[in-house]
């Protein structure tokens, strides 16, 4: 017998164990590698885990992490788990398919990244890189989390909120997602191509990161310095502003479209400025501005002079990168790459991000109407003397606003009015509520430490570590918070809506501090400080107040806030008509990231000192209220101003009045709008992108918007013009609302301008119902109605009722009815009511009028007395 060699059969056993191993690796390349459970997918990548959770039909959350990644709490989304939708799974040696109803989403094997696609299998999105790279932030381990996705050449970006730079169609463009005054980040895209993106991250985001830089050197004072009124965290005050001029040389190593990000270094700009080669590509002045702003630029390679007239402390620095066709989000403070894809036409992806994070409550009836505010009233005589002379003058009003500084002698935001000058609050509300007028109270998140309330969360530790903000991650300081604000403020005087102010926080106070009983680094949730304040508002007044409508106004938002019942407004903004151009492009950034309620200050906040006879302000002035009245919410703000329309010129009284009366008019339309906004997750001021993604020419349109689905409105953004472009979009009809002039779409028309109001257009087939401007909202609505049709195709309008002020429409009080326009048969159904609620108006009388061009004779306008039944009108 041979004997055998030990060491020969030692390779024998290794030889066998390597092919064993090579045969189980080339088995596990083609079978499963990922676990399931309910609604989410586990992938299982060499260097981590990718988590797909199937929340919808067409919706998907994607997060990449590490096991060593911590959880953070998941304040955005609201859907349970149990929600799972019908989904297959298909494998192959190189993919995972997962198929659901509207979407489709494949998985590369050993790469792990991602393609979308819809349910007729047209590629809408597909992953390029995801990175998590470790990092460190305050000795808490830390990820820089990247997604970046292939972006189609002739696609069209909305969304990430409201921003001052002008831009509308954010693809190539690169921002820094951060919460300050006159910004609101949202980091939510959405595409004409069929898909959104929501990027779920609390902290500074970078969209289309630019990682090149160059450092501005200042070289020179400029002008004199300037003292200036301005607002700040602790009231009314002046800054001495003295103007820098900086300069640098920018090397350019190959030529073609650029995007460029100017950083001041502070937290807040008073200036945006950029001159490259002797031409202005940034150019914006306002009292407060956000530390960057962002442009897109032409450049050949080589050297391009840089130079900037900023302010004094600035120390600016401009990011810069060639744009390509890819769309990326950047996170450098995070757990895991965290993000949601929605597919579906614009609606859809708003719907459906809206039913992931919570719908949006019915605004109240009156909101809807005039909301009054200055900087500010100084006691209750003066907003009771107001309200009377609203009511002398016949000016249409719901609301009127007490701004800040009300608590006086008792310190900053002590929730408790100065009796020498507010001596029975609950009197002054009573009385208002006589006159069928709100009353909305400035609030702030911030406390002074020496007030009653500021004295006992300092000892209990509930602000935010070395300022006086309160730590609204903690829910201890959260509950006292609202303890206080509803035994102080909601209780006692009946007040009924709240304006939450400054709840970025000002001054960017979260970063370099920990939160939430010092567990995180405030950097973790830099943007989300607002969610949790306006969450903390909400949930109190449902719960303290429960038959009562909430209405919260607030500075800043975050993804999800609409569950609230927030509005939210454009900050401390300038009067210009550049201001009022990028409050347009701002407002409709907020609206293509799913946040439905917003406005502006009318006449912007910072007014010209003579504006009381300054006649070319007070053009501006009348074109910001024209423009207002087809905004989710229409008010009027200016610092230290008397905003009252009788203290200026009678033409502006004139116009005011046409403003205000067209508003109430149209109050039928906006809250059956309002009511698709709540149960159908509508959109009421819409970018042209929601209704014409197919007309790349309405896709260019910044200024240009639908307010409902039926008028398009175009806005007058220069002073003392005569003649106004206007762009129609293709495949309809359109009328002029005032003149009822028809138009062919798929043209630009100029048209003549009129100092009383702005381009209206009417779609073909629209049928918009109308009322009487009474003096509020309520008895407006409850008068008789005007049914507009403008024929020339099909449509359909529902009409929504209920009490305004309750939930009760959460219990289904509340009543609807169809009116329906066959355009070949020139017939028109209005439908059976559906529905009851108590105090609904049984009977109405409906004048039907059928516009078909400038010489409809409105004389034959037929009237109906609708009763709750079918009727049918043949015209």
């Amino acid at each position: 017998m041979k004997t055998i060699n030990k060491s020969y059969c030692i390779n024998i056993i290794r030889a066998f164990c390597i092919v064993v191993s090579m045969l189980f690796s080339l088995n596990a390349s083609s079978s499963t590698v990922y676990t399931c459970k309910g609604n989410t997918l586990v992938y299982h990548l060499s260097g981590g885990d990718l988590y797909l959770k199937l929340l919808s039909d067409n919706a998907v959350r994607v997060r990449y992490m590490y096991k060593e990644s911590q959880s953070l709490p998941d304040w955005v989304y609201t859907t349970e788990s149990s929600n799972i939708p019908k989904y297959q799974i298909e494998e192959s040696n190189n993919s995972l398919i997962v198929n659901l109803k509207d979407l489709s989403l494949k998985v590369q094997k050993g790469t792990g990244k991602i393609s979308f696609f819809d349910k007729n299998g047209h590629n809408l999105l597909a992953e390029s890189d995801r990175t998590l790279t470790p990092s460190a932030c305050y000795g808490f381990n830390n990820y820089v989390a990247k997604g970046s996705f292939v972006s189609s050449p002739d696609e069209f970006i909305y969304g990430l909120g409201q921003f001052q730079d002008g831009y509308l169609n954010v693809k190539g463009l690169t921002r820094r997602l951060t919460q300050v005054n006159t910004q609101i980040s949202l980091p939510l895209i959405i595409s004409n191509k069929g898909y959104g993106i929501l990027w779920n991250n609390y902290g500074l985001t970078d969209f289309n990161p630019a990682d090149s830089c160059v450092t501005l050197q200042k070289t020179a004072v400029s002008g004199d310095s300037q003292a200036v009124n301005i607002t700040t965290a602790e009231g009314n005050g002046r800054e001495i502003r003295q103007s820098n001029e900086f300069d640098a040389v920018l090397d350019i190593k190959q030529s073609g479209k650029y995007a460029l990000m100017l950083d001041v270094g502070q937290k807040m700009a008073r200036k945006h400025s950029l001159v490259i080669d002797g031409k202005k590509v940034i150019d914006f002045q306002n009292f407060w501005l956000p530390p960057t702003a962002s442009v897109i630029v032409s450049l050949n390679a080589g050297k391009h002079k840089l130079h900037a007239i900023l302010s004094n402390n600035d120390q600016p620095k401009v990011y810069y990168r060639i744009v390509d066709n890819t769309t990326t989000f950047r996170s450098p403070v995070a757990q895991s790459v965290d993000y949601t894809v929605f597919v579906g036409k614009p609606d859809d992806v708003i719907s459906s991000y809206r039913k992931q994070t919570g719908e949006s409550p019915m605004m109240p009836l009156w909101s809807l109407g005039y909301i009054h505010c200055r900087e500010r009233f100084h006691s209750q005589d003066e907003i009771l003397q107001t309200a009377n002379r609203f009511h002398k003058e016949k000016f249409p009003i719901d609301v009127i606003v007490q701004d800040w500084q009300y608590w006086g002698k008792y310190g900053w935001n002590a929730m408790k009015f100065d009796e020498e000058f507010y001596p029975n609050p609950k009197v002054m509300v009573d009385s208002l509520h006589r006159m069928d007028i709100k009353f909305m109270l400035s609030v702030w998140s911030k406390v002074d430490p020496s007030t009653v309330v500021g004295t006992e969360m300092q000892k209990k530790g509930y602000f935010i570590p070395n300022t006086t903000w309160v730590d609204f991650f903690n829910p201890d300081a959260a509950s006292f918070y609202w303890t206080n604000f509803s035994n102080k403020l909601l209780k006692p005087y009946g007040i009924d809506a709240w304006w939450q102010d400054a709840t970025e926080p000002e001054n960017d106070d979260l970063a370099g501090r920990k939160v939430m009983n010092g567990k995180y680094p405030g950097e973790y949730f830099r943007n989300v400080y607002p969610l949790l304040v306006n969450k903390t508002v909400y949930e109190g007044c449902r719960k303290d107040e429960p038959d009562k409508r909430t209405m919260i106004l607030t500075r800043c938002a975050f993804p999800g806030i609409q569950r609230y019942g927030v509005a939210t407004w454009s900050g401390d903004i300038g009067n210009d008509f550049e201001t009022l151009r990028r409050q347009i492009t701002a407002g409709l950034g907020q609206m293509s990231a799913g946040l439905p309620w917003w406005t502006y200050d009318a006449g912007g906040f910072f007014r010209p000192s003579n504006q009381y006879t300054d006649t070319l302000y007070q053009e501006r002035f009348m074109r910001w209220m024209q423009t207002s009245v087809f905004l989710p919410l229409m008010r009027v703000h200016g610092y230290m101003t008397n905003t009252e329309f009788w203290n200026y010129s009678k033409q502006v009284v004139d116009d005011a009045h046409m403003c205000l009366d067209m508003r109430y008019r149209l109050l039928p339309y906006i809250y059956s709008n309002a009511a698709a906004v709540s149960m159908q997750g509508s959109t009421l001021m819409r970018p042209l992108v929601m209704d014409f993604y197919y007309d790349k020419l309405a896709l260019s349109q910044k200024y240009e918007y639908m307010f409902g689905k039926s008028l398009l409105i175009a806005p007058i953004l220069e002073q003392g013009v005569k003649e106004w472009s206007v762009y129609l979009p293709s495949k309809e009809k359109w009328y002029d609302f005032w003149t009822n002039e028809p138009y062919i779409g798929g043209k630009t028309y100029l048209v003549k301008t009129d100092t009383k109001k702005i381009p209206v257009y009417a779609k073909a087939g629209s049928i918009i119902p109308l009322c009487l401007a009474e003096k509020d909202s309520k008895l407006s609505l409850h008068s008789s109605w005007e049914i507009r049709i403008f024929v020339g195709a099909d449509g359909i309008f529902k009409v929504y009722e209920d009490d305004g002020t309750t939930y009760n429409y959460e219990k289904g009080a509340y009543s609807t009815y169809g009116i329906s326009w066959n355009d070949k048969q020139h017939t028109l159904i209005i439908g059976p009511r559906k529905g009851y609620f108590k105090g609904m108006c049984q009977n109405r009388k409906l004048k039907l009028v059928c516009i078909n061009g400038k010489d409809s004779n409105l004389q034959n306008a037929k009237t109906v007395m609708y009763e709750g039944k079918k009727i049918t009108v043949r015209f």
